[in-house]
């Protein structure tokens, strides 16, 4: 039985090769985007992600680096994410990511349980993403390498 007491919430950075999302280096992907978002949003299992104005968060500046840019989303379970991601066109982009973005040099993306219905603060996606990053994996704050199980459901009556 579908545990529907939880939703996965993820953050992952990335450093960019250009000065800026602005910069002409950062064109290609900057125009992928819509598609992307759209492709997620529309993805069986899709719950919700940071955007801004502009439909992304490309323009949050979390880290106070404008080279760092932060993307957050909740999906209904971790199979889905993982479908998304590595799967159909996402997965294309994923592969040709060394043309935007240089070494992270540490933990890049984190995963982690919330209850259905929250959602995930800037602020508590970046204290994950440092927990996984300091500590490694934890149910706290895992990887797609090292998974967890969602806790058990949190209402005693079902």
């Amino acid at each position: 039985m579908k545990d529907n007491s939880w939703h996965l919430a993820q953050i992952n950075v990335a450093k960019i090769i250009g000065e800026n999302i602005s910069d002409p280096v950062m064109q290609n992907f900057v125009g992928q985007l819509d598609e992307i978002n759209g492709l997620a949003e529309s993805s069986p299992g899709f719950v919700w992600r940071l955007k801004d104005e502009s439909n992304n968060a490309t323009n949050l500046n979390p880290y106070n680096d404008q080279r760092i840019i932060v993307n957050i989303s909740v999906w209904q379970t971790l199979d889905d994410l993982l479908k998304f991601v590595y799967h159909g066109r996402h997965a294309d982009v994923l592969r040709s990511r060394r043309e935007w973005f240089v070494s992270f040099g540490k933990a890049y993306a984190a995963l982690w349980y919330i209850p259905v219905g929250k959602v995930p603060t800037i602020e508590e996606a970046m204290e994950r993403l440092k927990s996984l990053q300091d500590s490694g994996p934890t149910p706290f704050a895992f990887d797609f390498k090292t998974k967890f199980a969602a806790p058990p459901s949190h209402n005693r009556f079902e």
